[in-house]
């Protein structure tokens, strides 16, 4: 365990030298595991995943990795155990982080992840909020290195909801250095504040979704209805209609732009099939990156700077 207590709540918990450590650290993980040489930094480590939102791809990673990594993972959700039962994220806190080496919380609103890391002995990783996804854009730009590069310099559009997602876009923005081109429909619009922005020089948001992507070195999206916005389904759907990622808005981005989109995708909603099925998508290398990058970031998080 590092000397100095460190958490990974939002993406503007870390500088921009220890995202290329940990993006170095990703891909000299992700080719051990290609080459099917073990690597157990984490032996006898212990990691807990607290779950209050349905998780697909966040608990296989989480699980995965650090199994791979040599350690093992405790599942809880919150229905079956006492923090359902309304015992204060403060004492959980306390609790978990005497029992373990790293704790992964995927919640609802981000000061129960907050309140949670403020009482515990051991790192806290946001594995989703209603207001920023760190993990998720971790993979994303590790993703985006692998196929074009530094993502420094390049633009981003952000097609559909001002999200959790789309928070998380523009902090990574003003961390690496990049721009993020955003539009919404009326109504959706960014809220700097919401998003946690401590700057607003990497973004501009655009009424027409067209010339959002104009340019753009890479196009994203995610569903137009989050998790716990459910009863909103039907007014969203009118809203977003001409917010669809279509084959038009890829011909206008950069001629090597890619495609990405966290998943679950409703294909005819939130982009087309020929899109997301399309040369230009790389979806399915960034879901799996979601287990390379936190691998790398739970070796950050409990052993510091590695080098290999």
């Amino acid at each position: 365990m590092t000397s100095s207590l460190k958490h990974y709540l939002q993406f503007k918990d870390f500088s921009r030298e220890e995202y290329d450590h940990v993006f170095q650290r990703a891909k000299w993980i992700k080719d051990k595991f290609k080459r099917y040489e073990p690597y157990h930094p984490l032996f006898d480590r212990t990691l807990v995943m607290i779950f209050e939102k349905a998780s697909t791809r966040t608990r296989l990673s989480f699980e995965a990795g650090v199994h791979q990594l040599g350690g093992s993972a405790i599942y809880l959700n919150t229905r079956d155990s006492q923090l359902g039962r309304g015992e204060p994220v403060e004492d959980a806190g306390q609790v978990i982080s005497r029992m373990s080496d790293l704790v992964m919380i995927r919640t609802f609103e981000q000061d129960i992840v907050e309140r949670f890391a403020a009482n515990s002995r051991v790192p806290v990783i946001n594995g989703l909020t209603n207001e920023y996804h760190p993990c998720q854009i971790l993979a994303d730009i590790f993703t985006f290195i692998e196929h074009r590069g530094s993502i420094q310099g390049k633009t981003v559009a952000w097609i559909g909801d001002s999200n959790n997602m789309c928070n998380t876009w523009l902090q990574a923005a003003e961390v690496l250095d990049f721009n993020v081109h955003v539009s919404t429909p009326p109504g959706y619009e960014v809220e700097p504040e919401r998003a946690g922005l401590f700057g607003t020089n990497h973004f501009e948001q655009f009424a027409d979704p067209m010339d959002a992507c104009r340019g753009a070195d890479l196009v994203t999206t995610d569903v137009w209805t989050s998790m716990g916005f459910e009863a909103e389904n039907e007014a969203r759907m009118k809203a977003f209609a001409d917010w669809c990622v279509d084959a038009d808005m890829m011909s206008v981005a950069h001629k090597d732009a890619v495609f990405m989109h966290c998943l679950p995708a409703h294909r005819g909603e939130e982009v087309t099939a020929e899109v997301i099925d399309g040369p230009q998508s790389v979806v399915w290398d960034e879901a799996e990156n979601r287990l390379h990058a936190q691998k790398a970031l739970m070796e950050y998080l409990v052993l510091g700077r590695i080098e290999n």
